[in-house]
């Protein structure tokens, strides 16, 4: 136990990764999903995935992560990569690896990554695989950003979308959970005037709060089992990735924190995108949400609020896991379990703990279920879309540069 902690000691002092990560590397062991970045701008890059199958449908997926983390959790290793789940069944994948900001990225903010990011792709994937129309996928604080491009986008006539898919996203911020704790006016203040000094919140930062979330899980059942006991956990490539953080820039954490958290604007109808506020009441896309049952980020009673904000379909999935494990969810996990139920367009809303009790239960991952979903709104398949095109020629291989960056 005494030499574990001396190596971990050292290992934070040189700001190296945790014992183990040695064995995840991005782009050889995790992220290893064949493609090409079609895309580079000051925010992201665009991958698109290079197809498996002779066919594939019509319709492609443009995948939104969340730049609080990188995006290669959703392209783990073989086995439970969604990415490579979607791509082996013959779906056209666009995927967004956002950059890991610094000093220079500070002034960047949430209409940055509204435009040089989810537009940006979205004009890409259009280009690419033209008259098409796009199933959109969001993924925590990306799924956010893309509920608030999806309600611009119905207010100013733009349907190039066909679907929303939230994994895990909040649209409304009334009840975030106990991240609650963190954000009030006299800590978002301290927190701005740190970020005002380094141009960014630190990975380090965002770790320790989600570690004081789940202090025993994270933090002193680690110690115990490590120093005490001097019994190491193995390494897996989930822990790895989680390892991998991210930074966040100063102007735009903060628009984040006090527009969307402290303030609610996005479920009043407040949130201006393109000086015009949006109301999530104007999508009529059909929408399929996830929410995790154990869920610490994005409690999933405050993901269900979306069916009080908007009269459009929606199918809710609520599955076994936490924020990352129920997402990474392949089939094939026998302690796995989801309840789901669709909600028809205009069909009366039903509150959390009531839905909780009359949702069926069906036993493994979402994923199939999910698959499905997207099938029946698409069209039949074709052969797939060339990589890049249009002006969007492949600039390297999968995973890119900007996941790489520390």
């Amino acid at each position: 136990g005494a030499f574990n902690a001396v190596d971990d000691l050292q290992r934070m002092v040189a700001d190296d990764p945790p014992a183990g990560t040695e064995n995840f590397v991005v782009g050889r062991d995790v992220g290893v999903t064949p493609g090409k970045v079609v895309l580079h701008n000051d925010v992201m890059e665009l991958i698109q995935y290079s197809p498996t199958t002779a066919a594939a449908h019509a319709e492609p997926i443009l995948i939104v992560p969340a730049w609080i983390m990188k995006y290669y959790i959703l392209d783990l290793s073989p086995h439970n990569s969604l990415i490579r789940y979607l791509v082996d069944h013959g779906h056209t994948v666009f995927c967004i690896s956002w950059k890991n900001p610094g000093y220079e990225d500070r002034h960047l903010g949430m209409d940055d990554y509204l435009q040089l990011g989810f537009h940006a792709a979205l004009d890409a994937v259009s280009a690419i695989v033209p008259r098409r129309k796009v199933h959109a996928t969001g993924y925590c604080l990306g799924g956010t950003l893309l509920a608030i491009a999806a309600a611009a986008m119905a207010r100013d006539g733009d349907e190039r979308l066909a679907s929303m898919t939230l994994l895990a996203a909040q649209t409304d911020f009334s009840e975030p959970g106990e991240l609650a704790l963190f954000i009030d006016e006299s800590q978002l203040s301290l927190l701005e005037a740190q970020m005002a000094q380094t141009g960014y919140l630190k990975a380090g930062q965002m770790a320790g709060a989600f570690q004081m979330l789940r202090s025993y899980d994270l933090l002193w059942s680690r110690m115990v089992n490590e120093y005490l006991l001097g019994d190491r956990t193995p390494m897996n490539d989930l822990m790895a990735w989680n390892a991998d953080a991210t930074r966040m820039p100063a102007k735009m954490h903060s628009q984040y924190l006090r527009r969307l958290f402290l303030d609610n604007d996005l479920s009043g109808g407040r949130y201006p995108v393109g000086g015009k506020p949006v109301s999530l009441s104007d999508i009529t896309l059909p929408i399929f949400m996830v929410g995790t049952l154990t869920d610490h980020v994005a409690p999933w009673r405050s993901v269900h609020k979306l069916h009080h904000l908007t009269t459009t379909e929606i199918t809710f999935a609520l599955t076994s896991g936490g924020h990352n494990a129920g997402i990474v969810n392949p089939p094939g996990n026998p302690r796995r379990r989801y309840q789901i139920r669709t909600r028809p367009a205009g069909g009366n809303y039903e509150a959390p703990d009531d839905w909780l009790v009359s949702a069926p239960s069906v036993e493994g991952s979402w994923w199939p279920a999910w698959l499905e979903w997207i099938k029946a709104r698409s069209g039949k398949p074709v052969a797939p879309p060339p990589m890049g095109a249009r002006g969007y020629k492949p600039l390297a291989d999968a995973p890119g540069q900007y996941v790489l960056e520390k």
